[in-house]
């Protein structure tokens, strides 16, 4: 039996672990997120850690506001940063395996082919700095037994994602324009999670490894836009638009796919294709039938 400190179990990521506990019995979840646990103080954690007996934390905890993390830089730095590094020093201490979620949001965004793990890093806006200086200070610290598993484009049935934005805006409107020349994978939080739970008893190293999960195939966001409405039948146009009319706060990268090689032939996964993983999330929500 091993007991899992989850982080930001309240986020998409959390809440697929959560959802998939009765599959993975043999594991004891012990959910927390902001309100129950402040991940930046190092000694609420050493003592939850103590208290219940944690064997791995899976850090889920993110501040993910791309937008706003260009103004609250000190928000973004202490979840995405501080608090990483007191994870990390922690496992180290206790001897504890590590599981955190990073994003392709480290990378510029200029490959012309999917980002290996061992890709310089140079991201572009405050999130992706603060994310970046997560891994950094994981790596530096060292714990064994620790991962880093870099994602990118996650949606879930729970939170607040591209899908569901998609779905609600397709019933209120007739058209949307969604930018085209951002190029990347979307991820079902569900196959992470169950990702996650399936290689945690193989992970075995001494030094920090990173990993890239996504699932497989490529797309821009106005494809992905046009296969939801697509497959849940809306009557709705999604309309190409380039990112310098769209005009966001935050610079986003124009490619950030990743490659999973590394993950899928280490520990002997499947990843699913995004729009296989696309139509299992909209069957959970309701919006199309089986079969």
């Amino acid at each position: 039996m091993s007991n899992i400190l989850v982080t930001g179990s309240n986020g998409q990521l959390g809440n697929e672990l959560r959802n998939l506990a009765d599959e993975f019995s043999m594991y004891s979840l012990f959910l927390t997120d902001k309100d129950t646990l402040d991940i930046s103080n190092f000694k609420e954690v050493e003592a939850f850690v103590i208290k219940n007996k944690i064997n791995v934390i899976v850090n889920c905890a993110a501040y993910t506001n791309v937008d706003k993390a260009e103004d609250e830089v000190e928000m973004a730095n202490n979840i995405n940063f501080e608090a990483v590094k007191n994870l990390a020093e922690i496992s180290k201490k206790y001897q504890l395996k590590l599981i955190h979620i990073s994003t392709d949001y480290v990378f510029e965004g200029t490959s012309q082919i999917p980002y290996l793990e061992n890709d310089p890093t140079n991201p572009k806006n405050q999130y992706g700095k603060t994310k970046n200086l997560g891994e950094k200070a994981m790596e530096q610290i060292n714990p064994a037994n620790s991962v880093i598993i870099r994602t990118s484009w996650l949606y879930a049935v729970s939170g607040h994602n591209f899908v569901k934005t998609m779905l609600k805006l397709s019933k209120e409107r007739t058209e949307l324009t969604v930018v085209n020349d951002q190029i990347g994978s979307p991820t079902y939080a569900f196959d992470l999670a169950k990702t996650i739970f399936l290689i945690l008893p193989k992970i075995n190293n001494q030094s920090v490894e990173i990993y890239h999960y996504s699932n497989q195939g490529a797309c821009s966001w106005f494809q992905f836009a046009q296969e939801i409405i697509a497959a849940s039948k809306r009557d709705c146009k999604v309309l190409p638009v380039s990112s310098k009319e769209f005009n966001s706060k935050a610079y986003r990268p124009n490619f950030s796919l990743l490659n999973t090689e590394k993950i899928r032939n280490t520990f002997q996964i499947e990843i699913p294709n995004w729009k296989e993983s696309l139509n299992k999330c909209l069957l959970k929500l309701g919006e199309i039938k089986e079969g």
